[in-house]
């Protein structure tokens, strides 16, 4: 039995202890698991079969998690365009057209993911793409990953003319002669992705699942919900899981279908089964998505009073309600934990309605369900996250200013909404359990500038800015925690993860300075060194 001994440095062993953060200056892992504190850990260290690591002033601390993300779409960015490095539109064509030339042959382009503030309104034409494409079809989803922009030969390749309808929950934008513009919300772009656009290969898909997981393990992370499952999606992650090419764990969170969920049901428990039958410790498929709406951004999040620049527009709700309370108790009642999507106030209201009436209905047992994002939330409904034990997942890194805040979110929202948007401090304060997530490829995959703008509630980047909501920022050990305890929660493991305590699992981060003693914009910085996870060195520098 090899013992791994960590000193020379700060151990986190608990950052979000009711009495304070729970420190020590040395840790012992054995089979997995912590085994030893403080001196008897050291004593450890002279053990015939120990390794000893040297923390050189730096840090152990509860390796963080993701609570959303999507994996397996920030993987396949790579196999298109660099777009999301652009600075401005002819950024994104300069790419297309890179990529075009060094692939001449391709019969479609796909690319993700670009900023949709590069054009008014978010709004993209298939004419500006036809320039850099020609015939060749091309298809780039937007940073939200609720849009796309296509140019004409896709539209073509689509079918999609000046007489095609709209889909039910999408839309196609259009200009004044009703010809369609090159920009598809919603339905419009994730059906055209899933029903016109080629599939990438089992074997893409691997590669970029790998290469995802790999990068989170670069980050000192170990759990990651994918919330955006497709039935195409399970052979992935199982092969990559018999294959060992899951460098963290991943949970799967299959999405529910408004049209078809009772077809779901058993659908979703086979799914289940299977991936509980491979027996995988770094997978587990426990989750049912639910997208309750848009983003407010394209209008399409759902608010109880129309938006501010659009006063005959409340958004583009995807479930009926009656179908929404229906769909949440079946699934609540077969044993899974649902996690929904809920952008707008309305969303979040009727979410929260859904979770209630679910566990109303169906029989006692511990829910850990999570609302992910609670982007926009009416402070009546602040209340209820800890009243009905539901979990916030928040993506701090958008709880700032910035210029997608500033140019559209804001003027859609107008006030008083506008200051209603990542009450993560108020949520908190309830005493509800909050767990941060990225939303990757939305939003960067890095956990660290995550962490300093919940503290600072401004770019780390511009540490002389304003707070933006100042009174919803939270302190080091609150944000850490967010990203750790919060995670434990979020994947079913409570009792097992999220700190370093004596008979925890030894899912840990090796990080050069304390994360909870330092200027938190420093935090986006602080250097990773090592990762571990159940024990097992999955990231080394």
């Amino acid at each position: 039995m090899s013992i791994t001994v960590f000193t020379g440095g700060t151990v986190l062993v608990d950052p979000t202890h009711e009495d304070g953060p729970l420190t020590s200056d040395a840790i012992a892992f054995s089979s997995g698991t912590v085994v030893a504190l403080g001196a008897e850990a050291a004593a450890l260290a002279d053990a015939e079969d120990a390794q000893l690591i040297d923390l050189a002033g730096g840090s152990l601390a509860p390796a963080p998690g993701d609570g959303h993300a999507h994996p397996m779409l920030g993987g396949v960015e790579a196999l298109g365009p660099a777009i999301r490095a652009a600075a401005d539109r002819q950024g994104i064509l300069d790419a297309v057209a890179a990529w075009k030339a060094e692939h001449p042959d391709a019969e479609w382009i796909v690319g993700g993911s670009y900023d949709a503030t590069f054009s008014e309104g978010g709004l993209f034409d298939a004419t500006w793409l036809d320039e850099v494409t020609g015939d060749t079809p091309t298809i780039l989803r937007a940073w939200d990953y609720h849009t796309a922009w296509v140019n004409s030969a896709a539209l073509a390749a689509g079918g999609i003319t000046s007489e095609t309808p709209d889909p039910a929950l999408g839309r196609i934008v259009r200009r004044a002669d009703g010809s369609p513009l090159g920009t598809l919300q919603e339905a419009a772009a994730n059906n055209f992705l899933a029903d016109v656009v080629p599939a990438f290969t089992l074997e893409q898909r691997l590669d970029s699942i790998e290469r995802a997981t790999r990068e989170y393990a670069t980050l000192g992370m170990t759990w990651v919900q994918d919330a955006w499952v497709e039935p195409g999606d399970i052979e992935v992650y199982l092969a990559a899981a018999t294959q060992e090419r899951l460098h963290t764990r991943v949970n799967l969170a299959f999405r529910a279908d408004p049209a078809r969920w009772r077809d779901q049901l058993t659908e979703f428990v086979a799914a289940r089964a299977s991936v509980r039958e491979l027996g995988a410790e770094r997978l587990s498929g426990e989750t049912v998505k639910f997208f309750l709406d848009g983003v407010i951004e394209s209008h399409t999040a759902a608010l109880l009073a129309p938006y501010a620049d659009q006063p005959d527009d409340t958004g583009l709700p995807n479930w009926d309600v009656s179908e929404l309370t229906a769909a949440t108790t079946a699934f609540d009642a077969l044993g899974f934990q649902l996690h929904l999507h809920a952008i707008g106030d309305a969303a979040n209201r009727y979410a929260l309605d859904a979770l209630e009436a679910a566990t109303a209905t169906n029989e006692p047992r511990v829910r850990d369900h999570v609302i992910a994002h609670v982007a926009l939330l009416d402070p009546a409904d602040v209340e209820r996250f800890a009243a009905l034990d539901v979990i916030a997942n928040f993506e701090p890194y958008w709880a700032q200013c910035d210029a997608v805040m500033r140019d559209l979110t804001i003027p859609h929202l107008g006030q008083p909404r506008d200051e209603w948007q990542y009450l993560i401090g108020s949520v908190h304060r309830s005493g509800a359990t909050i767990s941060f997530g990225s939303d990757w490829p939305v939003t960067t995959i890095d956990w660290r500038p995550a962490v300093s703008t919940a503290i600072t509630r401004h770019s780390h980047a511009e540490p002389e800015a304003e707070a933006w909501l100042p009174n919803e920022r939270v302190d080091a050990a609150t944000a850490y925690g967010a990203y750790t305890a919060g995670i434990a929660r979020q994947a079913l493991a409570s009792d097992t993860r999220g700190t370093l305590a004596v008979g925890r699992v030894a899912d840990a981060v090796w990080l050069a300075d304390n994360p909870l003693a330092i200027a938190p914009e420093l935090i986006a910085d602080l250097a990773v060194l090592g990762t571990w996870l159940a024990g097992t060195r999955t990231f080394t520098p």
